[in-house]
């Protein structure tokens, strides 16, 4: 596919995101994607394999986060999509803020997504994660 097609492929899957579309998220993503979310301490660390993973990453971000998503900048070379962003959003357990600049590196092939690494401030998301009474 072309570079532009690949990064059409990946403003319609952050779209899908946004909209709380996950049948559009499954369509746009292969049966045996990976999307790794590297980091501890908060919900949604993990690697996430399959459309199981992406439906119970989808389902926990939306039991555990509110967030407002906003792709700045796609960079494409290849089937590789880079996405510059930033996300603003509470942890619901904690009630705490946070604000996270944030880049994915995402594999395109034949139309689907079939690899996402997120770049992630893990820092932030954990600090709101934790809950008052821990150490910091």
């Amino acid at each position: 596919m072309s570079i532009e097609k690949n990064i059409q492929t990946v403003k319609d899957f952050f779209a899908a995101i946004g909209r709380g579309d996950s049948e559009a998220v499954l369509a746009l993503v292969t049966e045996d994607i990976a999307w790794i979310i590297p980091g501890e301490d908060w919900p949604l660390a993990g690697t996430h394999r399959g459309h199981s993973g992406v439906t119970d990453l989808l389902e926990t971000a939306s039991t555990s986060v509110e967030t407002s998503t906003e792709p700045r900048e796609f960079v494409a070379q290849g089937d590789r999509v880079l996405v510059v962003g930033f996300a603003r959003g509470k942890i619901k357990a904690t009630n705490k803020i946070f604000e996270d600049d944030w880049v994915f590196a995402i594999t395109v092939r034949n139309g689907k997504l079939t690899n996402i690494r997120e770049y992630v401030d893990t820092q932030a998301l954990a600090r709101a994660a934790r809950a008052s009474n821990a150490r910091a």
